[in-house]
């Protein structure tokens, strides 16, 4: 939001000002907006938490708001959407080059290597298992 004010040409001697009264007024709220991220970033853009992790971390908060935004969702919920992605792209991954790509894309999307792992070989069993893209 400083940012922002200072493109908008807000003095600096004002800046400090403007920010207190947005927070008193309830106008700014970094853990609101660290959880709100992270949930639009999860469900409208299909980023796993390393992604929304930096991106929070580039606009400036803390660990202390990043960390609880996404611990809101759970480990299962993650390799869920992230075998969803491997379906949704039909990526087939029986071959090394096939889940160096894989792997890339959902590295890509910011999901941890273990997690990318284990959605590699559900997907796998799912399309041997004939469960196709679903």
């Amino acid at each position: 939001m400083e940012g922002l004010l200072r493109e908008k040409g807000v003095a600096e001697a004002a800046l400090a000002l403007v920010i207190d009264q947005l927070h008193e007024d309830g106008a700014l709220d970094d853990e609101r907006f660290a959880i709100r991220y992270a949930e639009d970033k999860r469900e409208l853009a299909g980023w796993g938490p390393e992604r929304i992790r930096k991106a929070l971390k580039e606009r400036g908060l803390p660990d202390d708001l990043i960390d609880p935004a996404l611990a809101a969702e759970s480990r299962d919920d993650q390799l869920q959407r992230a075998v969803d992605f491997l379906a949704s792209k039909d990526l087939a991954v029986e071959g090394p080059e096939e889940r160096r790509k894989a792997l890339g894309a959902l590295a890509r999307r910011g999901f941890e290597s273990e997690v990318s792992y284990e959605a590699m070989r559900e997907h796998e069993r799912t399309r041997r298992d004939g469960g196709g893209n679903g």
